[in-house]
């Protein structure tokens, strides 16, 4: 990577980390060859970052050699923090706020409280213009501070291996029901929460949208969760958070059009991508399951095709039949989505 193209915040967190790495600090003319730039542009760095308040100190060692480091005495580092680590941390806060309410976000602004304290209002003003340059979209976000007295009960029940009374109102359900489960994790996915748990009267692993949860209390029994259980490789088939309880090969064929957006994500652990001659990507997933990969394929509209399996491709079909359908005769429908009647002849 060329540093002298990058912007000059870019540059100068690259200086502040790699001042952070070195307890004896640098030389004008070791970061200027590190960061590729010119030793004029490292010392107005410097001198940018110390006149925001930023805890550097310009050191002269044995023979006039001076180096430039963090002023340990100055930065007080909370719990160990090295300095670029807290400053990171401050910047990077906005990306806690989809678990604003859990007891996760708790623990965040007590850490972040703690870093702010060692800062000066100056560096975290300075910092503050690091963030700008970073924007995290709202789209699909929850807020989970309604759901606070909740977490802490379940994140309680998991630790101590306590069942937990839930109170649940399924997607499709009129009426919340009431039950007792064994939590064994919560799993983030699409800015939501679910908890996974052992449901003893189904005798089967399920999951539960935090979102629905209205009520959740710890009781005093204690239960063994599974030798053999783990979050990660229970979610290892899925294609999100629901369970098939299958084995599918799933083979889709992108067009040319999408093909480069598809290939730069993972999209699930056991894909294989390969692209084709005339520009395509054929994408290959081994799953438990296809609910909610055919949501994800629908979302691409005409440039996504299934290949197999022949059930799911049949499936994709009947759905873009009934799509079709919907839309074939839009002028029949007013923009409330009421059944319009048909234009009468004017009559003389």
């Amino acid at each position: 990577m060329t540093i002298c193209h990058e912007s000059p915040m870019t540059r100068q967190w690259i200086l502040l980390r790699i001042l952070s790495a070195r307890r004896y600090g640098a030389t004008v003319k070791e970061l200027a060859a590190e960061l590729e730039v010119s030793e004029k542009t490292v010392r107005r760095d410097l001198v940018a970052l110390r006149a925001a308040g930023l805890p550097l100190e310009e050191t002269v060692f044995e023979r006039g050699l001076k180096r430039w480091r963090i002023d340990l005495e100055r930065w007080q580092a909370p719990v160990g923090f090295a300095f670029d680590e807290a400053a990171a941390l401050h910047v990077a806060r906005r990306l806690l706020e989809p678990l604003a309410g859990t007891p996760f976000w708790s623990a965040a602004q007590s850490a972040l409280k703690k870093t702010r304290a060692t800062l000066s209002s100056a560096a975290l003003d300075y910092l503050d213009r690091f963030g700008e340059t970073f924007h995290r979209t709202r789209f699909g976000d929850r807020d989970y501070r309604g759901h606070a007295a909740v977490l802490d009960q379940l994140n309680q029940a998991i630790d101590d291996r306590r069942a937990v009374k839930l109170t649940y109102q399924s997607l499709r359900a009129t009426e919340p029901v009431t039950y007792t489960i064994h939590p064994y994790g919560l799993a983030f996915h699409r800015g939501a929460l679910y908890l996974v748990g052992g449901a003893s009267n189904h005798g089967q692993i399920r999951h539960w949208k935090v979102d629905r949860l209205q009520k959740a209390t710890a009781t005093h029994a204690r239960f063994e969760r599974p030798a053999d259980f783990d979050l990660e490789e229970h979610f290892k088939g899925s294609f999100g958070v629901y369970e098939g309880g299958g084995d599918v090969r799933v083979l889709v064929r992108f067009s040319a059009e999408v093909a480069r957006y598809v290939s730069e994500s993972t999209w699930h652990p056991s894909q294989i991508l390969t692209p084709q001659k005339d520009g395509a990507l054929l994408a290959e997933f081994q799953l438990d399951g296809t609910r909610e990969v055919k949501g994800w394929i629908l979302s691409f509209g005409r440039h996504a095709e299934v290949v197999a399996p022949e059930e799911l491709r049949r499936e994709m079909g009947e759905e873009l039949g009934q799509m079709a359908a919907q839309y074939a005769d839009s002028s029949t429908h007013d923009p409330q989505g009421k059944q319009a009647t048909a234009p009468h002849a004017s009559r003389k």
